[in-house]
């Protein structure tokens, strides 16, 4: 599907120089002289490198297709996540390095979004928020404000992120997937 490149936006794939992209940054300049362009940087997602591109605003660009399924998270082995279609049974599995941080964040029946391109699948989508466990976390120092201070903690899956001082180890926190940041103590 043909897209201006003024419509480019972060987290795109887009088909370019016979690779597949994911859009990292977009910066679009309108100089004083001369057409306005869109200042792109891109990861290639099949050989791991990056690309500053500018695009005219009068250019189209190719963006990928993605065909988006639901699938249920099963296990890991050393290379790669399982995951199952609740609908057809059929499992998919993914190499490690492409779920990332997220893999972390993993449970068993979780249910994420596997997108493919040309049958093969590419990235994942976790849920917005998932529910954690804090294995460990500092004392809080009396006198700080609440507003302000953060307190590092480790999560049962490894994870480190900030959590305010009231929270202590053994609590359950709800996480958002997107940021690795804490939303609510439960």
């Amino acid at each position: 599907m043909k897209i201006n490149a003024g419509e480019i936006r972060v987290g795109m794939l887009l088909e370019y120089k016979n690779d597949l992209w994911q859009v990292l940054k977009t910066q679009h300049v309108k100089p004083g002289k001369g057409g306005a362009f869109a200042q792109i940087e891109m990861k290639s997602l099949g050989k791991n490198t990056k690309i500053n591109e500018r695009f005219r605003s009068s250019e189209w660009v190719e963006k990928a297709s993605l065909e988006e399924m639901n699938f249920n998270y099963l296990y890991s082995d050393e290379d790669n996540y399982f995951f199952m279609n609740p609908k057809t049974f059929e499992q998919t599995e993914i190499k490690k390095n492409i779920v990332g941080e997220k893999g972390k964040l993993l449970i068993e029946n979780l249910q994420v979004k596997l997108n493919f391109y040309n049958n093969n699948p590419i990235s994942i989508e976790l849920p917005n928020q998932v529910n954690c466990k804090i294995l460990s976390t500092d004392a809080a120092i009396k006198g700080q404000t609440v507003s302000s201070s953060y307190k590092p903690a480790i999560l049962d899956n490894g994870l480190k992120v900030q959590v305010p001082p009231f929270v202590e180890a053994n609590d359950e926190i709800i996480l958002d997937t997107r940021t690795f940041e804490y939303v609510k103590k439960i």
